[in-house]
């Protein structure tokens, strides 16, 4: 069974930028559509950057596109979330997620089966 595990989040400057990782065990990353979720203190989880099993395919969220870019190393079984021009609305716990043979939908969330426990980002102003 696949497990997820997030890294990179930490407390950040306005305009920073900044990546997050997240490491697949167990399961090749080539197989498995790979999303970004955040969620900010007292708001719902929101769909932030996914692609498709193949690669084909990759969505933003309209908050993000132009400044969020989302990669996968397959060598490494790792996925990336590059973020750039950081703003204080980016401040939240962002979450890994993944689907087998995936691609990459938006919605609805529970399409994803693995998650990792997320990494917190905080950026001041």
């Amino acid at each position: 069974q696949m497990q997820l595990e997030e890294s990179g989040g930490r407390l950040v400057q306005a305009g920073d930028s900044l990546r997050l990782s997240c490491t697949a065990s167990e399961g090749n990353v080539g197989d498995y559509a790979f999303a970004w979720f955040r969620q900010a203190p007292g708001k719902g989880r929101e769909f932030v950057a996914s692609h498709s099993w193949n690669g084909v395919t990759t969505r933003y969220a309209a908050s993000v596109k132009g400044r969020f870019t989302i990669s996968r190393v397959r060598a490494k079984n790792t996925i990336y979330l590059q973020m750039n021009t950081l703003s204080p609305d980016d401040t939240a716990v962002y979450y890994c997620a993944a689907e087998f043979s995936g691609d990459g939908t938006e919605a609805p969330q529970e399409v994803y089966n693995y998650w990792g426990q997320g990494t917190q980002v905080t950026v001041s102003t």
